[in-house]
């Protein structure tokens, strides 16, 4: 039987998030037992200190939400939200240099986190931003991503104009090999979305909804 909850990384990601909206997603996180929580990286701390004891995932992002900073800076708030106890970084791909054609400087970028993430035992996701791209980058983008060393690819930041869309998930997962994970993000707010989601190939919704749609599919359950 599919374990929804195990495959939601419930998210607050809002500009103005405060110390009431961290302290309501953990305890909604601990009531449904989500596979992980997803918190800006001034969060990490806090979140993983309310979530000892428990098998729960402490993910944050990394370069959010545009991606352009240096790799550098990337790297250095990596290792921040690392000791501040990420389990899993969710890194924006450089949108600039992808844009430009600029191939090359984007594989390294993202082979330099993951081999950081990986030294540490952590998990690296690459942010795509598919809205911006057609599905021939979106392909490129997945092999740059996989042969760069990185865990999964995400669809979006949910700060674009348009977030997950399912023939994208499709997409993604035609063009990763099974050892890379996909992570649906980005307007998946009801039940039916995250299923279609999670048929289409996705391993991971990312969602601020994550209680409505555990409390749609345990009415449909019941």
């Amino acid at each position: 039987m599919l374990a929804l909850n195990k495959y939601i990384e419930h998210t607050c990601l809002k500009p103005l998030t405060t110390y009431a909206d961290i302290d309501k997603l953990i305890t909604e996180a601990k009531e449904y037992n989500f596979l992980g929580v997803c918190v800006p990286p001034y969060w990490v701390e806090k979140a993983h200190r309310d979530l000892r004891g428990t098998d729960i995932k402490v993910v944050t992002v990394i370069g959010f939400p545009l991606g352009y900073e240096r790799t550098a800076t990337k790297r250095r708030e990596m290792e921040v939200a690392i000791q501040d106890g990420a389990d899993e970084l969710d890194m924006v791909m450089t949108l600039s240099a992808f844009a430009t054609g600029a191939y090359d400087w984007v594989k390294i970028e993202i082979a330099q986190l993951a081999k950081l993430a990986h030294e540490k035992e952590k998990i690296l996701k690459v942010i795509l931003e598919t809205a911006y791209w057609t599905d021939e980058q979106i392909a490129l983008a997945c092999k740059i991503a996989t042969e760069a060393g990185a865990d999964f690819v995400k669809t979006s930041t949910g700060f674009a104009s348009a977030g997950a869309k399912v023939e994208h998930i499709r997409l993604m997962r035609k063009n990763c090999p099974d050892t890379i994970g996909i992570k649906a993000s980005g307007g998946i707010k009801d039940l039916q979305t995250a299923l279609t989601m999670i048929e289409a190939g996705a391993e991971r919704i990312g969602t601020s909804s994550g209680v409505n749609i555990m409390q749609e599919w345990l009415a449909q359950k019941s």
